[in-house]
């Protein structure tokens, strides 16, 4: 079988919607917060029908929903309606604790959000998937301590500036030589050398 739709590394740094399968909930968290760090945006966690239309609202940003059957089918009309009618929309990332297909056999999906999204899945139970994700997880981890690093050794180094260039503190320069003085160092130097 053919897959259809959307690579999982395209879906993590386009805007489509995306329902998100299997795993743990951890997992599905980690690759919404990765969605998020692509748009520079925050991730907002939604776990309760109640919080969907506010969260829903937003231009812009990631909207995390962890499992949307806890939802019930009102919530997910909500997600649905938005995907549909909203113009300007947050990245949503639907996620599911179990298989979609299975999901859908025991009616704790709706089947036309399935529908909608069903070009941009991501099944964490495919294989190698998971081994993938915590490989490319564990690199941005590093990349994102090196440049914090670098951030907070900068911010020590204008704080360092700051503190010297206060009033009232001390500061050694070096004196100045003379043009005069250093040109005819040099003169004097080429004069020495043998002929």
């Amino acid at each position: 079988m053919t897959l259809s739709g959307y690579r999982e590394e395209e879906l993590v740094c386009n805007r489509a919607s995306v329902l998100i399968h299997g795993g743990t909930e951890e997992d599905r968290r980690c690759w919404a917060q990765e969605a998020a760090r692509h748009f520079d945006a925050e991730l907002v966690e939604v776990r309760q029908a109640a919080d969907l239309p506010t969260a829903l609202r937003q231009r812009n940003g990631v909207v995390f929903i962890a499992d949307a059957a806890k939802l019930g089918r009102d919530g997910q009309s909500h997600i649905l309606r938005c995907l549909q009618m909203q113009e300007e929309r947050p990245k949503v990332v639907v996620g599911l604790s179990g298989g979609a297909e299975s999901a859908l056999a025991r009616g704790t999906l709706r089947e036309d959000l399935h529908y909608r999204l069903h070009q941009a899945q991501v099944d964490l139970q495919r294989e190698g998937l998971r081994d993938l994700l915590r490989r490319r997880w564990a690199l941005q981890a590093e990349q994102l301590a090196i440049k914090a690093a670098a951030v907070k050794a900068a911010e020590e180094l204008a704080r360092a500036a700051a503190e010297a260039r206060r009033p009232g503190s001390v500061t050694r320069t070096a004196p100045r030589q003379r043009k005069s003085s250093v040109a005819s160092r040099k003169a004097a130097q080429r004069n020495a050398q043998p002929r």
